[in-house]
């Protein structure tokens, strides 16, 4: 019999590429990891990864088994919140982009406080990646995200906005509506590692000429917001962030977009949609001031 834990380490190793990767997301030593790996290999006949130095390669027999293992997981999930259901007030698992304004989440805890409802809400911050794969095995019921338009899973689009530059508003050329990236040579800007367009930034200033000088390299917006209200450098941001102090001119024939919406679990559906906790969410967004960015359809 194949126990759960050997198709948790089997998908994991999947999903984060190598096996010290896969270790940590599980909780569990290297060594340990491996041993189940061997494990399953030895319950199945089969080997089910080419291990080099560099990655991990699945074989025939991994490619097979990872749509079942997925499933499995996904039906063992469903049947821990059935039982769990049972005992306690219903839970909506919902995943938040890093890169998703502080302000807007803040926002939602306040109306789920004052709406009263019954369901409680378990927020989970991540990564694209990290939101993606914990929908597909089943840990998150919904996620509002990034929208790629090459997801399996069900999704519905809410918002999309585009990307400016955010400055000090004391700084030379806070006064501008457009600013081209050429006429920032020589600025400091702080690198948002977790920005989804950082290659794309990165090139654009390169053909202008402009390398700037980078001093500091963070993953929290709050903090770019601050460091850039000091007077530290400047950074581009999705156009739904602001900030006192912190003005929000447009970059030249920089024309990004994103799409922001939910991204629905295949274990849950689009069913969750209409939790109440979800309606709230969608109604903040909805309801938000047209500041930059627009509305789906439109």
């Amino acid at each position: 019999m194949v126990d759960r834990y050997l198709l948790r380490y089997f998908l994991a190793v999947i999903d984060q590429g190598n096996f010290s990767k896969a270790a940590a997301s599980c909780n569990v030593s290297q060594p340990t990891l491996s041993a189940g790996i061997a494990k399953l290999e030895t319950l199945l006949g089969r080997p089910l990864f080419i291990r080099t130095n560099r990655r991990v390669e699945l074989t025939a027999a991994a490619v097979d088994l990872a749509g079942h293992a997925r499933r499995i997981e996904a039906e063992f999930a469903a049947a821990e919140r059935a039982v769990q259901s049972a005992a306690a007030p219903a839970t909506v698992r919902l995943g938040v982009l890093g890169s998703i304004p502080a302000a807007w989440i803040e926002d939602y805890a306040a109306r789920l406080r004052d709406s009263g409802g019954g369901e409680r809400v378990e927020l989970v911050e991540g990564r694209e990646r990290e939101l993606a794969e914990r929908l597909a095995r089943g840990n998150l019921d919904v996620a509002l995200t990034i929208l790629r338009g090459d997801s399996r899973l069900p999704a519905e689009r809410l918002l999309t906005e585009g990307y400016a530059l955010a400055m000090a508003a004391t700084h030379r050329l806070a006064d501008r509506d457009m600013i081209d990236g050429a006429e920032l040579a020589g600025e400091p800007m702080i690198v948002r590692r977790h920005c989804e367009l950082l290659s794309d930034t990165s090139r654009y200033f390169t053909a202008r000429g402009v390398r700037p000088f980078f001093p500091a390299r963070v993953t929290s917006d709050d903090r770019a917001l601050r460091l850039v209200r000091a007077g530290l450098g400047v950074t581009v941001m999705p156009e739904s962030f602001h900030a006192p102090g912190v003005v929000r001119p447009r970059l030249a024939d920089f024309g990004f977009t994103r799409d922001i919406g939910l991204l629905f679990g295949e274990h849950a559906g689009r069913a969750v949609r209409d939790r109440p906790a979800i309606r709230i969410l969608v109604d903040l967004i909805e309801s938000r001031p047209v500041d930059g960015f627009a509305r789906r359809g439109v």
